[in-house]
């Protein structure tokens, strides 16, 4: 189901979206404003696990449209959210071993959008990113994805590693994008596998890397000592399709 990207403004609104169970990615609320309509609302949030932002006025004033926020605004969702469920669905009706792409707070929804839409190509079951310090599913990452984001499901989670935790326990072994980890070529990166990009400027939170299984670097030969995290997703996912079409010959 599709969800256009908008905001929600005004207290009986949000509280409203909050009630309808409509997917909202993120609460902006005025700075000191702690009446009691606004608490309810913060409670609503926080029972979603909806992260909550209190900016200055002068901040909702440049995200509102019509101007009449009450001091509330939420940002709704472009697209609904998956489950982890659905994405090892995903690989079960086509027979495949699951191919997980988790994303470890990339920020740039550009990015968020064009890693989307190498998932898709490559063949990818679905994309897990977490819910705090990350893009989530706006128009801009739609209309990045190309189309994509139409096939490819995209689960958000709580905790990146709990999610990991759990998906180990289904037979998956991660393995992240990381300067000093050993060469791609050199590692096995077939059967079931869940690929980890880190965060635009600090790659991979050293709490993920910790649960991940291996490290992969890609061979740089240029000037300069990193690729952009979209282009990093593409390479080391095509590494994986690589080594999963020789593996099935």
């Amino acid at each position: 189901m599709r969800y256009e990207e908008y905001t929600i403004e005004g207290r009986n609104a949000v509280m409203e979206a909050f009630r309808s169970g409509r997917p909202i990615d993120r609460l902006f609320v005025l700075d000191g404003c702690q009446d009691g309509p606004v608490k309810t609302i913060i409670r609503e949030a926080k029972k979603g696990d909806i992260p909550v932002q209190f900016v200055k006025k002068e901040r909702l004033d440049q995200i509102s449209g019509t101007g009449k926020h009450q001091g509330v605004i939420a940002y709704a969702a472009a697209y609904e959210y998956a489950e982890v469920e659905d994405i090892l669905k995903a690989a079960g009706e086509k027979h495949e071993p699951p191919f997980l792409i988790l994303l470890d707070g990339i920020e740039d929804p550009h990015n968020l959008g064009a890693i989307i839409r190498t998932a898709n190509l490559a063949g990818a079951h679905g994309v897990i990113i977490p819910k705090r310090r990350a893009a989530g599913l706006t128009a801009v990452v739609a209309k990045t994805s190309a189309g994509a984001l139409n096939y490819t499901p995209v689960a958000r989670v709580t905790n990146l590693t709990a999610a990991m935790e759990e998906l180990k326990q289904k037979g998956i072994w991660f393995v992240c994008a990381a300067m000093d980890g050993e060469l791609m070529y050199r590692q096995n990166l077939t059967g079931p596998i869940g690929l980890v990009i880190g965060n635009e400027g600090e790659g991979v939170s050293r709490l993920v890397r910790e649960h991940c299984d291996f490290a992969a670097s890609i061979p740089m030969r240029g000037n300069i000592d990193s690729l952009n995290a979209s282009v990093a997703a593409g390479v080391l996912a095509y590494e994986i399709v690589r080594q999963r079409l020789g593996a099935g010959r």
